[in-house]
């Protein structure tokens, strides 16, 4: 046995040997294998006790110091560097190495080094630029040609930018220094959206211009002050030109306040009967008297046949659209429920972005005992069987204009019970995100669905969501709808 441990302490002497040969000097000193591990290992420490300081910057000392968001993260990197930089210098100095030789070596490359990594050297110093300068900051809202998007990060090499489709884009710094930005975000966010509008000749002025206010007023993002505007910028070939000028907060939503304004422009357009107009041009006939006859020759033995044809046709499509809901609109079907009977167009425009119709076949199960809540559905034709797979127990059937689903999604339960389509049936689905958005913008349909949970006091309290002495509906509600009105943030 004695020969092994003599065979381990010679490959250890050998192995302790090659680390302290000589590979190279620098200088007056000299470094082996353990000089350079040293030497790297120092370096990776310093990176990491950098790192630390800049989070404990952003996170601790910046913050309670009210610095905004992206000076606080330009001067935490620009500290980061330095402690990073200096740090390794000291480390080099210390481990014996002449920087005065390093510097003679890196005058001798510079040229090479230069040439090899110019757009390098050009992306450091843009970095720096940024940094120090701050054109831009994190959070700003940006447009570089044709893209736009939130800065996300900013470093020495590059800005990453979320778009607003959610795309992250990395940018070399020298391209955003080089370029013309606009900063929807700098000093003040507040920017104005231009929104050109044409109507018909013949329309009242005045009462369009009242019309496009009232459209912007009813906009909650839209800024009361500076106030919306309206310019009549002239007569064009078809239309009389108009301009709505309105003045937001928030730039990165532009588009989505863009959209919002043009339907109700179009609504209280439409509610004072002014017409938006299309290019139209005048055909003259000259032989008109010629042709009038032969069309009322061709017209009157065919017209009695087409009329009739026409009458039929009318009758049968309306009679399908009766029979068959699914042809109907999702507007006119969500007008059939009680609920949004009173809502306008717009309340039921922004009801409709939050959800989508679902057809679903006579038999088909909807969802299973058991399973996570991540849908609310209303009925909007036909009826959904309540039941517990479980238990084998028929429960309840609901019928249009009911909610189902909703326990689970709001309580933050499993499935209490499965559903299944009775008849073919039509429902209206929305998922737990867009739930939010809608009770956050339509309080009254909280309620409603307060008011519908309240009446199930039974399953409630074999939940143990209910103490068994609360058998009043109205404490069951108030429980309920506090527990919405939370969980929402209404």
């Amino acid at each position: 046995m004695n020969w092994i441990f003599i065979e381990i302490k010679n490959i250890f002497s050998l192995l302790v040997q090659i680390f302290k040969t000589e590979l190279f000097e620098l200088g007056n000193q000299s470094f082996s294998i353990k000089n350079i591990t040293e030497i790297i290992s120092l370096i990776v420490l310093v990176v990491f006790f950098s790192r630390t300081i800049k989070k404990w910057l952003k996170e601790w000392i910046l913050v309670n110091l009210g610095i905004k968001k992206g000076t606080k993260e330009a001067i935490a990197a620009i500290i980061n560097y330095i402690i990073t930089i200096a740090g390794i210098l000291i480390v080099l100095h210390n481990t014996g190495i002449d920087l005065t030789s390093i510097t003679v070596i890196a005058g001798a490359l510079s040229i090479g080094i230069g040439i090899g990594m110019k757009n390098i050297i050009s992306n450091f110093v843009s970095g720096l630029t940024i940094l120090i300068a701050q054109p831009i900051k994190i959070g700003d809202f940006i447009e570089v040609d044709d893209l736009s998007g939130i800065v996300e990060k900013t470093s020495i090499r590059s800005t990453v930018i979320k778009t607003i489709d959610g795309i992250f884009v990395i940018i070399p710094n020298n391209f955003i220094v080089e370029k013309n930005i606009i900063n929807w975000s700098h000093k003040d966010s507040t920017s104005r959206i231009h929104i050109p509008i044409g109507v018909a000749y013949g329309s009242n002025t005045a009462l369009v211009k009242k019309a496009l206010l009232d459209a912007a007023i009813k906009e909650k993002k839209v800024l009361s002050i500076p106030s919306p505007k309206v310019w009549f910028k002239g007569f064009g070939d078809s239309a009389l030109n108009f301009e709505l000028l309105v003045w937001i907060k928030y730039p990165h939503l532009i588009d989505e306040i863009r959209s919002y304004l043009n339907f109700s422009i179009d609504l209280e357009l439409r509610s004072r009967n002014i017409s938006i107009p299309f290019p139209q041009r005048d055909l003259h006939i000259r032989q008109i008297n010629d042709l009038i006859q032969t069309h009322q020759k061709a017209e009157s033995t065919t017209s009695g046949k087409n009329q009739k044809k026409l009458s039929n046709s009318l009758v049968k499509n309306i009679a399908k659209t009766k029979q068959n809901p699914s042809k109907l609109n999702l507007r006119d079907l969500l007008r059939q429920i009680s609920y949004f009977q009173n809502c306008n167009n717009i309340e039921l425009r922004d009801v409709i972005e939050n959800g989508y119709r679902k057809i679903v076949p006579r038999g088909e199960i909807i969802c299973l005992e058991g399973e996570p809540g991540d849908s609310f559905y209303i009925i909007l034709s036909g009826s959904v069987e309540v039941f517990s797979a479980k238990a084998n127990k028929y429960i309840t059937t609901r019928y249009a204009g009911e909610f189902i689903g909703e326990m689970s999604l709001i309580l933050g339960i499993a499935r209490t019970a499965s559903l299944r389509a009775t008849e073919d049936t039509i429902l209206f689905v929305v998922d737990r995100e867009n739930l939010h958005n809608l009770l956050a913008k339509h309080q009254r349909l909280a309620d409603k669905i307060s008011e519908e949970l309240s009446r199930r006091l039974e399953t409630l309290k074999n939940l143990g969501l209910l103490d068994n002495q609360e058998n009043s509906q109205e404490t069951a509600m108030i429980w309920i709808r506090n527990r919405i009105y939370t969980l929402f943030g209404i």
